[in-house]
C-alpha cells in the first residue's frame, strides 16, 4: 500500500509544484486518478446491464429446472461462460476502491514522507522531535502539525525580516530557506485542508467539505442502484444472481459510508479528493449510460 501512496506522492507533488496549491493539486490528481478509471466504471455499467439482459433466459432456466437444483446450477455456469459475465466484477471494483481509499488516506495524512518526501532531512527531524516532545499538539498527524508549526515559525520570521535594523537578519534568511523544504500551501478557498474535522468542531468551514462528499455519495449510491433491477424483478431470479447481486450491492453501500467514517478524521485534503472524485463519477455514469442506452437503440431498430 505504500508502493501506491509513493507513486500517487509524485504526482501530487509534482502538481503542487505547478500550481503552488495544495487544493488545487488534488483536484487535478482527482481528475487524472478518474480518467485512469474510466475502463473499470464502463466494464461495471456493461456488466449490471448485462446483468438485467441475461434475465429473461435465466428465467426459463429456472422454471425449466427448478426441481433439479444440481442442472439449474450448471446452465446458469453456462450462460455465465456463454455471456461472458462475471458476477463478482463488482466485488473486484470494490476492492480496487478500498486499496485506492487506503493509499490517498496515507498520501494526505503523511505528505511530507510520501509527497515532499523528506522525512529523513535535519529541519524534518527537529520539528518531529519538537511535536512530539510538545504536549499542546492536539492532532492526531505528526506532519500535519509539522506543517502547521512550520508555517507559524515562517510567519514570525516574515514579520521580523520586514525590521530595518536586525542584527540576525542571515541567520534568519537561512531558517526561513530551510523552512521552505518544509512548506504546503493547504489553504484553499478560504478553508485550510490541514484541519481534521472532528478536532475542529468550533470551525464551520470544516463541515462544508465532508456535507457535499455525503450528498454527493447518496446521489452516487441512488444512481447505482437505479441501473440495477426493481425488487419485484429481483424476485424472480435464481438464488444465485440474488445473491451475488446483493454482495455487489453491499458492496457499493459500504465503500462510501467507510469513506465518510474516515473522512470525519483525516485532513480535509482526503475529504476534497473523495468530493471530486465523486462529482467525477456521478457524470461517468450519466454520459456512460447515455452512449450505452444510444447504442443499444441502434442495434434494436
Amino acid at each position: 500500500m505504500g508502493f501506491i501512496s509513493e507513486l500517487f506522492g509524485y504526482v501530487l507533488n509534482a502538481l503542487y509544484n505547478l500550481f503552488t496549491n495544495y487544493g488545487i493539486a488534488i483536484i487535478i490528481f482527482s481528475v487524472l486518478l478518474r480518467i485512469i478509471l474510466i475502463p473499470i466504471t464502463i466494464k461495471q455499467q456493461k456488466t449490471m446491464k448485462k446483468s438485467n439482459k441475461m434475465q429473461e433466459e435465466m428465467k426459463q432456466i429456472q422454471f425449466k429446472y427448478k426441481n433439479n437444483p444440481e442442472k439449474l446450477n450448471q446452465e446458469t455456469m453456462d450462460l455465465y461462460k456463454r455471456e461472458k459475465f462475471n458476477p463478482f466484477s463488482g466485488c473486484l471494483s470494490a476492492i480496487l476502491q478500498l486499496v485506492i481509499i487506503l493509499a490517498v488516506f496515507w498520501l494526505v495524512s503523511q505528505p511530507l514522507t510520501y509527497m515532499k518526501k523528506v522525512q529523513n532531512s535535519e529541519i524534518y527531524n527537529e520539528y518531529k522531535t519538537k511535536i512530539e516532545e510538545s504536549s499542546n499538539t492536539k492532532s492526531s498527524y505528526k506532519e500535519i502539525a509539522i506543517i502547521n508549526a512550520v508555517e507559524s515559525d515562517y510567519k514570525q520570521i516574515e514579520e521580523q525580516l520586514k525590521q530595518e535594523n536586525i542584527e540576525n537578519r542571515e541567520e534568519l534568511e537561512h531558517k526561513k530557506a530551510k523552512l521552505e523544504e518544509l512548506r504546503l500551501n493547504m489553504e484553499f478557498l478560504g478553508i485550510d485542508l490541514s484541519k481534521v474535522p472532528t478536532q475542529s468542531l468550533q470551525d464551520f468551514r470544516v463541515y462544508i467539505i465532508p456535507v457535499l462528499y455525503v450528498i454527493t455519495s447518496f446521489i452516487s449510491i441512488r444512481m447505482t442502484t437505479k441501473i440495477q433491477t426493481s425488487k419485484k424483478e429481483n424476485e424472480e431470479k435464481s438464488e444465485e444472481m440474488q445473491s451475488m447481486e446483493q454482495m455487489n450491492k453491499s458492496m457499493s453501500y459500504m465503500m462510501p459510508i467507510m469513506s465518510i467514517s474516515i473522512a470525519v478524521i483525516a485532513p480535509l485534503g482526503l475529504a476534497l479528493y473523495w468530493l471530486v472524485s465523486n462529482i467525477l463519477m456521478i457524470l461517468e455514469r450519466i454520459i456512460i449510460n447515455k452512449i450505452m442506452s444510444s447504442k443499444e437503440e441502434k442495434e434494436n431498430v
